[in-house]
């Protein structure tokens, strides 16, 4: 599978998900209430949103990754070779072509339990003191 089609389509997803929940309103209570909060409708959708959001932020780890190989003997900034550690230590580097599905899935999870942001924390303290306070 093309791994940026895949991107577009959680993307394209969560376009459809986000609209506007209180367009769908409708009078209640023989007309006497004329809004109906939509919200807990609104709110659920935003989980299956949240996990395509993390899953387009994997797959562009994946890509930009991979770009930084291609440039290689060069480095990034020491907070972004954290990252790419990071990344690798679940994907290695793609020098011949192989599917990309246990990769994707791997920094999915990699992304949704937050292990990206903390790597990128311990590398720029302004980052950490923003947790804190």
């Amino acid at each position: 599978m093309i791994v940026h089609v895949t991107a577009a389509a959680l993307a394209s997803e969560n376009k459809s998900l986000a609209h506007p929940a209180s367009v769908d309103s409708l009078p209640t209570s023989a007309n006497q209430e004329d809004h109906v909060s939509m919200a807990t409708f609104a709110a659920r959708r935003l989980r299956p949103m949240l996990a395509n959001s993390a899953h387009i932020v994997a797959i562009e780890l994946l890509a930009a990754a991979q770009g930084i190989e291609f440039l290689r003997p060069l480095a990034s900034a020491p907070a972004l070779e954290a990252v790419l550690r990071l990344v690798r230590s679940v994907s290695p580097a793609m020098m011949s072509d192989r599917s990309l599905a246990r990769d994707m899935e791997a920094m999915h999870h990699l992304v949704a339990a937050g292990d990206i942001g903390h790597a990128t924390e311990r590398q720029i303290p302004e980052l950490q003191a923003l947790r804190l306070a």
